[in-house]
């Protein structure tokens, strides 16, 4: 494989993805709507990636460039690439779907017949299949049978820290992320042969590794953000310091794992070295992780599929211990950020139709169930 185009160009895209393409010599084309970082990238074709964990070391990722994902020329790029990968959250998903299928359409009209693979890159369980059944609406019904043999729609699992730029560095491209990562993909979806990329690990049962990640890092990241919030620390460092927090998410983390243990089969003495794993990753003294950067959209958060509910739907399927996850919960809904308008939705449901009626809403737990009993004492004494 030689190229690739990548859908987004933010932090996670150049800091995780793409380097990682990049690292193994694809020549990567990054496509997003931000007119200033497209033209800064296309024009200088490298930037800087700090790379923090025990110690700190700068890396240049060379051999890119970028185009307007808006533009004709980036379905121009999908008709000669190899494969296409995105970081650009679920929501935009639905967005860049049109685009790719304009992309498959013309590929087919020109009569590329290699095999493209696609792999959308997002904190979301199957996106890339969410993601096809978007393209697919966008596609011409008489291209479908070929797509189905041409496309490979491959789901994947990724985990890596990547905070916001600090706002006193004068390198706009220059982007920092943890030593740590994990990129899992689904060895049985892709199409012809599968890319040998350093850092991508291939599985056949990818839901096992997508659930671990998103009950372990994702629960403990956003229990340890709405616990730091209520008591006023400002970064996920300072929270996961707090010895209070610290262990609440250790137990959150314990509780969700339990029902990864009995659902998977992970060996728990493995588990418990991931989750201490996850922790100092949380007390990394390099990376500036604000909580209410991670703690934003809590709607999203709240929901059945999602890190928070769904560890919660398990330990109840499982009848096993999740009173750490319901403070979590509680937590969740004390989130106030006059700039997130999900923060300022949920707050507003709250006032008009109380803690009850607002879990329901958003989370699918029976209004009156003895979670959402709990849920709500929790909330009124935190």
């Amino acid at each position: 494989m030689k190229n690739a185009v990548h859908f987004g160009a933010g932090n996670i895209g150049r800091g995780f993805i793409g380097k990682l393409l990049a690292d193994a010599d694809v020549e990567v084309t990054f496509a997003d709507v931000d007119v200033p970082l497209v033209d800064q990238l296309s024009h200088k074709q490298e930037y800087k990636v700090k790379v923090v964990g025990t110690e700190c070391k700068i890396d240049t990722v060379t051999h890119v460039t970028a185009v307007n994902s808006a533009s004709e020329e980036v379905i121009d790029r999908i008709v000669k690439t190899d494969l296409v990968t995105t970081a650009v959250g679920p929501n935009v998903l639905d967005i860049i779907a049109k685009t790719i299928a304009a992309g498959i359409t013309k590929r087919f009209a020109v009569n590329n017949d290699k095999p493209l693979n696609i792999i959308a890159c997002e904190n979301m369980i199957r996106g890339t299949t969410h993601l096809k059944g978007q393209v697919y609406k966008h596609l011409d019904a008489s291209l479908h049978s070929k797509a189905d043999e041409l496309v490979g729609f491959v789901d994947s699992a990724v985990d890596r820290i990547v905070p916001p730029a600090e706002a006193a560095n004068d390198d706009p491209l220059e982007v920092t992320v943890e030593s740590f990562s994990e990129w899992i993909v689904d060895e049985q979806q892709f199409k012809g042969e599968i890319p040998d990329i350093s850092g991508m690990e291939k599985t056949d049962n990818l839901m096992a590794f997508v659930e671990r990640k998103l009950f372990t890092l994702n629960t403990g990241h956003c229990v340890t953000a709405y616990l730091g919030c209520l008591k006023g620390h400002r970064t996920i460092r300072e929270a996961i310091e707090d010895p209070e927090i610290y262990a609440d998410v250790k137990q959150a983390m314990r509780e969700s794992g339990e029902v990864l243990i009995r659902r998977y089969g992970f060996a728990p003495d493995m588990h418990n070295a991931y989750i201490e794993k996850i922790l100092s990753r949380f007390a990394n003294p390099y990376l500036v992780d604000e909580v209410d950067r991670v703690g934003r959209q809590p709607l999203r958060k709240l929901g059945a599929n999602d890190r928070l509910v769904k560890p919660l739907l398990g330990t109840i399927e499982y009848g096993t211990e999740n009173k750490t996850l319901l403070k979590g919960i509680a937590a969740a809904l004390k989130y106030h950020n006059s700039d997130d308008p999900q923060a300022v939705e949920l707050q507003k449901s709250l006032k008009e139709l109380g803690v009850s009626k607002t879990l329901a809403l958003y989370t699918g737990l029976k209004e009156h169930s003895k979670e959402v009993t709990k849920i709500k004492a929790i909330f009124e004494t935190l």
